[in-house]
């Protein structure tokens, strides 16, 4: 609105000191200086309460969710298993609460009027129908303009807008806010609660009469089960990512086998193969025993898998790219070395050098905040090296242009480097939303290339009005 950002949404402590929703943050900052923000992502938001949703199966196969910000739960017939609504309701907050989220709740004979109640009472109400007409009218849920007209007519709660003949409030406000009225009265039932289903899990499971005894025995019939899960994979358009073999021992031990991929994958000959090579790895051989009388194999994670582009000569389009190779190789090292001992690099979203990239076991999955990986200019030469030191090693001495120039002369390591080209600076400074990065001095990096071609990346920590004596280090070295 006119171009100003305005708060989408705050916590309790910034309500607490006068803050609301709406509000522009010109205003919000000249009232709380140290106000820290953040930029509102709803694609995100969606993310998280679809997470939220699907921790709520705990309490009711039926658990719907209604964007931004509210889940719905038909807990009919499932509240005995907590002993009642009331101590089910406190295990959701409590529950809620670990993950840092603050839960309005309210109990309704349909959704509309649990909505309702949950976003404008504020807390359970003994008399449900008393309390729906102490609502504000903006509970009917009718855009501002509607619920002002109502306000400005003197119906400013639930209950006036009740007592009036709903052919009177259909004529003059629309047929909505008469329907709005008959769902939270109860009379009309609104829209279906769709609720989100949760698909069946992937697994497949083998009993014997007589056990097996054989290892090689128990391998085949892992194969077998295998086929199924990918059956069932195919006709959902997915591809395994976790696997988990158990196999049930008749003396009551039980023996697992977990194996990840890189990729989604449907492919048969590479699961039994990292299977054979977690066997390998195994620091204690598999010990049939007596022999197993239950074999059990889970898709512990499955993602989606589109159909792959065939070449006009035939095979697939991934068939024996480098790409595919290295999956490969890095699934079978992950497996037979261990999940953490194979890792990889994944950008993550900071400006901070050292803090820009993180390194992730290699079979896991790609994490749903995954930043590109920054591409150089088409022509340019790459503005940071790819092998930085850990910490930044000192420069013993510099002479450099005050209060921002480049440096022109530098000794480090014993050697003193003549500057024949520099480039920079590019200014990096703490990020300021974090408390403990708010204090930390300001970096000028350049990129240095002394008079034997040597080309180096480093930078002066602090200004000259931050610190009495900026030092200087080296970052790292280009190729």
């Amino acid at each position: 609105m006119g171009g100003a950002m305005r708060i989408a949404a705050l916590d309790r402590a910034a309500a607490l000191l006068g803050l609301a929703a709406g509000m522009t943050l010109a205003d919000a900052r000249a009232q709380v200086p140290a106000l820290q923000t953040f930029a509102h992502d709803p694609h995100a938001d969606c993310d998280w309460l679809e997470r939220l949703a699907a921790a709520c199966h705990r309490y009711t196969p039926t658990v719907a969710d209604w964007p931004p910000d509210t889940l719905v739960l038909d807990v009919t017939g499932c509240a005995h298993a907590f002993d009642g609504e009331r101590p089910l309701a406190a295990d959701v907050e409590r529950r809620f609460a670990r993950r840092g989220v603050l839960v309005r709740h309210a109990f309704g004979d349909t959704p509309e009027i649990a909505h309702a109640l949950a976003r404008h009472a504020g807390a359970p109400a003994p008399d449900e129908r008393g309390a729906v007409r102490r609502l504000p009218v903006a509970a009917l849920g009718l855009d501002a303009e509607d619920s002002a007209a109502l306000a400005r007519a003197g119906l400013k709660m639930v209950g006036d807008v009740m007592a009036r003949p709903l052919a009177t409030i259909a004529a003059r406000f629309g047929e909505g806010a008469a329907t709005a009225v008959r769902r939270l009265s109860g009379e009309t039932a609104g829209a279906p609660l769709i609720a989100r289903r949760p698909p069946a899990p992937i697994a497949a499971e083998r009993r014997f009469a007589e056990p097996v005894a054989r290892t090689e025995h128990a391998l085949a019939v892992i194969g077998e089960l295998a086929a199924d899960a990918m059956a069932m994979l195919e006709e959902r358009h997915e591809g395994g990512r976790h696997w988990q073999v158990r196999l049930f021992r008749c003396d009551g031990a039980v023996h697992a086998l977990r194996v990840e991929t890189g990729r989604p994958t449907r492919d048969l000959a590479l699961l039994l193969r990292l299977l054979r090579e977690r066997i390998d790895a195994l620091a204690d051989p598999l010990d049939p025993g007596f022999g197993y009388d239950l074999i059990r194999l889970d898709v512990l994670l499955a993602e989606r898998l589109e159909a792959g582009q065939l070449h006009l000569e035939g095979g697939a389009a991934g068939d024996g790219t480098a790409g595919e190779e290295v999956a490969e190789l890095l699934d079978r090292l992950s497996t037979r070395l261990g999940r953490d001992r194979v890792r990889r690099f994944a950008p993550r979203d900071s400006h901070i050098p050292e803090q820009s990239e993180l390194m992730l076991p290699a079979a896991a999955p790609q994490p749903a905040t995954a930043m590109p990986w920054p591409q150089p200019e088409p022509g340019e030469p790459p503005r940071r090296p790819i092998y930085l030191f850990d910490p930044p090693q000192p420069i013993e001495q510099v002479m450099a242009g005050v209060p921002d120039g480049p440096p022109a002369r530098f000794r480090w390591r014993r050697t003193l480097h003549e500057v024949a080209r520099a480039e920079g600076p590019e200014r990096i400074a703490g990020e300021w939303w974090r408390r403990h990065d708010a204090a930390i001095p300001t970096r000028d990096y350049y990129r240095i290339e002394d008079r034997r071609g040597r080309r180096f990346w480093i930078f002066r920590h602090g200004l000259f009005n931050e610190v009495e004596a900026p030092r200087w280090y080296v970052h790292g070295l280009f190729a």
